[in-house]
């Protein structure tokens, strides 16, 4: 009998989870709560009175907005400071088991603590710098006025958490009522500031080498948004089409952006808040254009094999499991669209036997690029692999193919020496559940039937997918089992999406900070796979790549030039008035719009038997997946799943000194909170936080279809889960959706399935995109190979892995003051829990950032553990 609980008690192990410093073996260290916040009065305290008692000035403005964020920042943090110690105290309780220290209220408090250190080190910079001749008070005011912002929404973040921990129940994440608790989150996220977080801090709580790549994402991000509305009629209405014209347009308008942190800061916030789907699919498929993705490919491991297939749509038999004798029909993909071909990548290292021949070639689609070489050169063929890895790519069920995951799986061939059959499946809004779960399926099914076809001996093979293709592989196996096919040796699942219901959670709290997964957009993108994202059909002009460069170009070219004489004109005649030039810019548009050379419009469409049996398809094949076409060989399965079918509260019943201690910090909704209440009251009397001018625009999801268990497979009931391969999760710390990898590797465990769960420090969401930007990415890359790895090999999903040169503990720093780092005895406990868990966010002993009595610190030269200079903008004036 299996267990699902990972052994991991060996140091390597502790290692590759990220959670142990290789420096220091004398014991569990922990930063000491107490000497985080003394620090922070301190700091705050001594500049405070340094700076009312100096003469004001010029910059007495400036001067005063400093001292007062200087207060405010001591205030957030005496009513902070019980709030973290409390947590510290009991957040251990929620861990998937001693050796794994995570869950969405330890990221919390991890931010918390990670913001303050921030503080400290700028106002140690100010404390060393401030009577330089080149110290900017303003700048540095922007600066604390932006962490105290931060700080002040880190505390409501906490009080929301402490409701969590009144309303669940013991060991339990999620709150799984409908109302409630989760109508407060979606309302507070709606109406509470957020700029704050995309501005100057931005990133903060992540390792210092990805700032900089998140602070140019955003940048791009706003100033797309600026040009995506100039040039939307440019877009096709699926917004599959890389918008070149849009990408093109940002690079003048982005400047500004960068300069500017506080607009950019609300830009960003007013798009996260209420932009459609659309336009997030847009954007997020720049990676695939041209350009971008030459630099990426030149960039990237060079193979002998990478061809896009184009699998039509055939049922075929293949045999059961239980008896190799009887064969059961995998029906092609019909949901929402019809039948259609199958579009996957075929990527190798090497080129093996049969993935030149014929029958696979004919199935070829090509890209417009350069194709492979190896095929024209006669290279030489090796034998078939033994091993295969599907791979199913992330995007939110709504954009990205292959095309942008193809560095990382690149390298994988490489590094692992097998071929990788990468499924473009359909996307929402245009075809959302089930149609995508359907296509991997049969792409998985097409595999073991045409393993000849690929250079696979079919022999093992593996599923790995990154959060919408995490879930994807989950499900995938579930239906394989139902359908009593073979199950993949193992799947391998980088930061999942294994809930897809708008329940709060702790780590779901992230997502009002979080740059890559803010709870609109993250909402926005669940009710599109869920088919109840708005999707009006809109009267577009359809535009070509080269209309719309050759209008991009009209449009820059008229505005110099229109720049150039209102500027000579204002020159000779002060009361000349100047063009308009929204007018020019359309009228420009217009007359290179209706030009020869551009596409025409497209006409009104007619009425179609498409849209009539759309919902026809989309209902049979929900049916489908709960009853299969020879229900002899496969049990009934649910079409819905609902919390009460699972037992999904797993931890026993905790003792009387446990009880006490969550009691104590878990707070029930304070006064004016009462049902009925048109505004309640959610925080305590005399705090609130800082208010958005507009409310986020949340679309509610009220469909019963998320609960499906090939949906949200967190709530699939025992007898499915019991089916699956060993299940090897690799997760982020700072995850919106880490809390969804936890508890579904805690319901595995408790129904005695083989799985593993890793946690990586200092790094977001979607890191293996990210994975050529730095050496954290990389290392967290790795742990990724290692787990596909062991799955070939079939090793134990219960035992430690071997020692392995290749992982290193992803922490910010090596080093700590002695000062910050004790065994804390408020929270000694936790033993083992916190090893390192808030380690890698510490200061370096170099500066003695928080304890150095008049050390001189240059600008930026701080320490680096904490910020680097190019990412708090000290030396800079974008201050970004």
């Amino acid at each position: 009998m299996a267990s699902g609980k990972k052994s991991g008690s060996g140091k390597h192990e502790q290692g590759v989870n990220g959670r142990r410093s290789s420096k220091r073996k004398e014991g569990p260290i922990v930063m000491d709560t107490k000497a985080v916040f003394a620090a922070v009065y301190d700091v705050c305290e001594e500049n405070a009175a340094f700076f009312s008692s100096s003469p004001k000035g010029s910059a007495g403005g400036a001067v005063r907005r400093l001292v007062d964020a200087m207060r405010t920042i001591q205030e957030h943090a005496r009513n902070l400071e019980p709030v973290v110690s409390g947590f510290a105290a009991i957040y251990h309780h929620f861990d998937f088991d001693p050796h794994i220290p995570a869950n969405g209220y330890r990221s919390l408090v991890k931010v918390v603590r990670c913001c303050l250190l921030h503080i400290v080190h700028k106002g140690r910079y100010i404390s060393s710098s401030r009577r330089s001749i080149f110290f900017r008070v303003a700048h540095n005011a922007s600066e604390m006025e932006a962490y105290s912002n931060a700080l002040c929404q880190l505390r409501a973040l906490l009080y929301l958490a402490q409701r969590l921990l009144h309303d669940n129940s013991h060991g339990n994440l999620f709150f799984q009522e409908e109302n409630g608790l989760n109508q407060s989150f979606i309302r507070e996220y709606a109406s509470m500031h957020k700029g704050c977080f995309y501005g100057r801090c931005l990133g903060f709580q992540f390792t210092p080498s990805i700032r900089p790549h998140l602070q140019t994402m955003a940048i791009g991000l706003v100033s797309f948004s600026e040009n995506y509305r100039k040039h939307q009629s440019g877009l096709d209405e699926a917004g599959g089409t890389a918008p070149y014209g849009v990408a093109a347009s940002s690079l003048f308008t982005s400047g500004k952006y960068a300069i500017d942190p506080e607009l950019r800061g609300a830009e960003y916030e007013r798009i996260t808040q209420n932009l459609d789907v659309h336009f997030w699919k847009s954007f997020w498929n720049i990676t695939e254009t041209e350009i971008l993705a030459s630099l990426a490919s030149m960039t990237s491991v060079q193979v002998k094999v990478n061809r896009m297939l184009l699998v039509p749509g055939v049922a075929f038999d293949l045999p059961l499991v239980a008896d190799p004798k009887v064969s059961v029909t995998i029906a092609p993909p019909t949901a929402h669209i019809g039948p259609a071909p199958i579009q996957m990548r075929l990527i190798s290292y090497e080129l093996r036997e049969g993935q030149d021949s014929e029958e696979l070639l004919a199935m070829c689609r090509s890209e417009g690029g350069s194709m492979s070489l190896s095929l024209g050169l006669k290279t030489k063929r090796s034998p078939p692999s033994p091993w295969l890895l599907v791979h199913y790519h992330g995007g939110g069920f709504v954009a990205q193919t292959s095309k942008s995951h193809e560095p990382y799986l690149k390298s994988w061939s490489q590094d692992l020496n097998v071929p990788i059959l990468s499924v473009d499946y359909s996307l929402a809004p245009e075809a959302p559940f089930p149609r995508a779960l359907e296509e991997c399926f049969y792409a998985y099914c097409w595999a073991l039937k045409n393993s000849h076809l690929l250079g696979w001996t079919g022999e093992r093979v593996c599923l790995a997918g990154d959060s919408a293709g995490g879930n994807l592989c989950v499900t995938v196996s579930m239906r394989a089992a139902c359908h009593g096919v073979r199950l993949p040796d193992g799947l391998v699942a980088a930061y999942p999406a294994t809930l897809l219901t708008a329940y709060a959670s702790p780590s779901r709290l992230l997502t009002l900070m979080d740059p890559l997964l803010p709870f609109s957009v993250l909402s926005r993108c669940l009710n599109a796979y869920a088919g109840v994202e708005p999707n009006p059909e809109k009267q577009v002009e359809k535009v070509s790549t080269l209309s719309m460069v050759r209008r991009d170009t009209a449009l820059l070219l008229r505005d110099f030039r229109q720049g150039a004489s209102n500027w000579i004109q204002s020159l000779l005649d002060q009361h000349r008035p100047t063009a308009n030039a929204d007018a020019v810019r359309k009228s420009v548009s217009e007359a290179t719009l209706s030009s020869p050379h551009s596409d025409p419009p497209v006409p009104p469409k007619e009425p179609s038997d498409f849209s009539a049996r759309k919902d026809s398809l989309k209902s049979r094949t929900c049916q489908d997946l709960g009853t299969h076409l020879n229900s002899t060989h496969t049990a009934p399965l649910l079409s819905e799943c609902t919390p009460e079918d699972v037992s999904f509260f797993l931890p026993p019943p905790p003792d009387a000194s446990t009880s006490s201690a969550l009691s104590s910090m878990a707070i029930p909704p304070p006064g004016g909170s009462e049902e009925g209440s048109e505004n309640p009251c959610e925080f305590p009397v005399g705090f609130e936080p800082l208010r958005s001018e507009q409310l986020a625009d949340i679309p509610p999801q009220d469909s019963p279809i998320v609960k499906n268990p090939y949906m949200s497979p967190l709530l699939a009931p025992d007898s499915m889960l019991q089916a699956l391969p060993p299940v090897h999760i690799v997760a982020c710390a700072l995850d919106p959706i880490l809390d969804d990898s936890v508890m579904f590797a805690k319901r595995l465990r408790s129904v005695e399935r083989p799985v593993t769960l890793c946690i990586v420090d200092d790094l977001p969401h979607g890191f293996l995109s990210l994975s050529q930007l730095s050496r954290e990415t990389r290392e967290a890359t790795n742990i990724c190979v290692e787990r596909i790895r062991e799955v070939f090999q079939g090793k134990d999903a219960t035992a430690p892995p071997l020692p392995t040169n290749g992982h290193r503990k992803l922490e910010r720093t090596n080093a700590v003051p002695a000062d910050l780092l004790q065994n804390d005895q408020d929270i000694a406990q936790d033993g083992a829990d916190h090893g390192g868990v808030f380690g890698g966010q510490t200061i370096p002993e170099e500066g003695a950032g928080l304890t150095g009595e008049g050390e001189k610190m240059a600008e930026g030269e701080g320490p680096a553990g904490l910020v680097a200079a190019s990412n708090l903008g000290d030396t800079k004036e974008i201050g970004a």
